[in-house]
């Protein structure tokens, strides 16, 4: 008895771990699929949050004495490269041009067209239609660096877009710029818009040799436009000693490029930076090339000579801006320097100095320039904007008209047109649709007057022969039949 219920224990144990065992068989197999979908999903969303690839390679650089247009320091300095924004001091040097020339003033107002305001950010965001002086443009050009307000000084100087890349691009080959070709104002993404370190540093240099006068464009802290202060995004102003200029720029493909100038003990000089990973990193490098060059006396090769390199320029686009939101990218111009400067993990300074602890200093405080909207009070000149190819600065108007002007007389008709009234489909018409007379298709009232005067036409020639017959009472039977024969004929 005992014997038999160990048995019927040990049966039932049994029947239990088959029963465990069948249903944990499923279970493991689903359970292991699970593990693998998850482990999947977890190595794509560790693969899709790796961080970006840094930017390892050292950024082309120039440093430049303006006086003799010699180079101090160079690396890659003839290779192409997407200027960005520092394409704006081209866009100064033409508009400036076009004031020595006598073809506008500072004073000359600019129209803001669709095509200006359709431009992407960084903008200034005036309506359609609104005017700003060249002037006050061509300062919020270089503290703003508005894309906007680029376009608008192209089309007031040249007419178009277009044509003032031509103009840009005349001007880069006289002033001995080799490796830039530009195609718009502002320097927005173009494969065929680029330029070079060195390019960049010709231009700069020939804007202070040529326009001196205009040199306090490049140094302004700061702008106010009624209520709004808007802050110079170039870093080393207010923090470099001596730092006087020049203009920054950023776009995903360029990465972070500046071309500076600064002065020491009457040496003016010059540093271009291109490609570099951040604002701050940007400004950090520029400090020490400033550094490096008020350093020593020694001078090398004039830049105009530096030999190019060829190729194209890099897409800096997956280093730069892979991990950088939307708003970031349009903020990445103008982030606060009061932060540390970090370089690229795993990469030394290219140029160890001081110019991380000059980026890193707060942002400085200066008195900023007033600019407004309009034209300058008083003013009678021409209006300038966009316009038909070789067409002078206000020969076409832009404005509207003084309100004391004459109203223009009414257009009288041409007493020569043809009449406007309907006309009637008479018999003859109809034989002259039939006899395919030929009619004008410019419209009814001429395919009408013209059926009507082919009608009259069949009609006289009708009569002519009757009226033959007449004026010859004597004519023989013969010659009646044949004018009758040749009636019936046409």
């Amino acid at each position: 008895m005992m014997i038999s219920a160990r048995l019927r224990s040990k049966q039932a144990s049994l029947a239990l771990f088959t029963l465990l065992a069948a249903l944990q068989a499923p279970l493991s197999g689903t359970a292991q699929a699970a593990h693998k979908r998850h482990a999947a999903a977890h190595a794509n969303h560790a693969k899709n949050e790796a961080p970006a690839a840094t930017h390892y390679t050292p950024p082309p650089f120039v440093a430049m004495d303006v006086a003799t247009g010699r180079v101090i320091a160079a690396r890659d300095a003839t290779k192409p490269w997407y200027p960005a924004s520092v394409t704006k001091l081209m866009t100064v040097y033409v508009a400036l041009n076009a004031v020595r020339e006598g073809r506008l003033t500072l004073d000359t107002p600019l129209v803001i067209s669709a095509r200006a305001a359709s431009m992407k950010p960084s903008k200034m965001g005036f309506a359609p239609g609104s005017q700003v002086t060249l002037g006050n443009a061509l300062k919020m050009l270089m503290v703003k660096s508005a894309n906007d307000i680029a376009v608008a000084i192209a089309e007031g100087v040249s007419g178009s877009v277009e044509a003032f890349a031509g103009e840009m691009n005349q001007t880069a080959a006289a002033i001995g710029m080799r490796e830039s070709h530009f195609v718009n104002p502002n320097g927005l993404p173009d494969p065929s818009h680029y330029s070079s370190a060195r390019d960049m540093a010709i231009l700069g240099r020939a804007l202070l040799i040529g326009f001196p006068q205009y040199a306090d464009l490049y140094n302004i802290g700061a702008l106010k436009l009624g209520e709004q202060v808007i802050p110079n995004h170039n870093g080393l102003i207010g923090r470099y000693p001596g730092a006087d200029g020049m203009k920054t720029g950023f776009t995903c493909p360029a990465g972070f490029n500046l071309v500076a100038s600064a002065t020491r003990d009457n040496r003016k000089v010059i540093v271009v930076v291109m490609g570099d990973i951040s604002a701050r990193v940007r400004t950090a490098h520029a400090a020490d090339l400033l550094d490096r060059a008020f350093s020593t006396s020694a001078l090398g090769e004039a830049a105009v000579d530096l030999p190019a390199v060829g190729g194209t320029p890099p897409d800096m686009r997956g280093e730069i801006c892979t991990r950088r939101s939307g708003k970031a990218m349009q903020e990445a111009e103008s982030e606060d320097f009061g932060g540390p400067i970090q370089p690229a993990p795993g990469a030394a300074p290219a140029i160890p100095g001081s110019g991380a602890l000059i980026a890193s200093l707060p942002r400085p405080v200066t008195e900023p320039i007033p600019v407004y909207v309009g034209a300058t009070p008083g003013y009678q000149g021409p209006v300038a904007g966009p316009r038909p190819a070789n067409t002078p600065i206000g020969a076409i108007a832009y404005a509207p008209p003084p309100e004391h002007a004459a109203a223009a007389a009414p257009i009288k008709p041409d007493p020569k047109a043809l009449s406007m009234k309907r006309a009637g489909h008479g018999k003859h018409e109809a034989k002259a649709q039939k006899g395919k007379t030929p009619v004008a298709e410019h419209g009814k009232a001429d395919h009408k007057a013209a059926a009507k005067k082919s009608a009259n036409a069949a009609k006289a020639e009708h009569k002519a022969p009757a009226k033959a017959a007449a004026a010859k009472p004597t004519a023989s039977k013969a010659d009646s039949a044949a004018a009758n024969g040749k009636t019936k004929q046409n």
